[in-house]
């Protein structure tokens, strides 16, 4: 006869939603990682062409 103990025991070994909440936990982890170096791929470059932005309208704004 099994005890309570370790019929719970073999309960929690058989189930699986633990293991699939860490893997969606890795999968999101790795999608936040990809975005954030994506953003700042981008983002330097973007601002690059802001700078340049704001450089020609404060030359036409001193040229008037």
């Amino acid at each position: 006869m099994m005890s309570l103990k370790s019929k719970a025991l073999e309960k929690f070994s058989r189930c699986e939603s633990g293991a699939t909440a860490v893997e969606y936990a890795l999968l999101m982890g790795l999608m936040a990682l990809a975005l954030i170096g994506a953003l700042n791929a981008t983002g330097s470059g973007t601002q690059d062409k802001w700078d340049g932005v704001s450089d020609d309208v404060g030359d036409a704004m001193n040229a008037v």
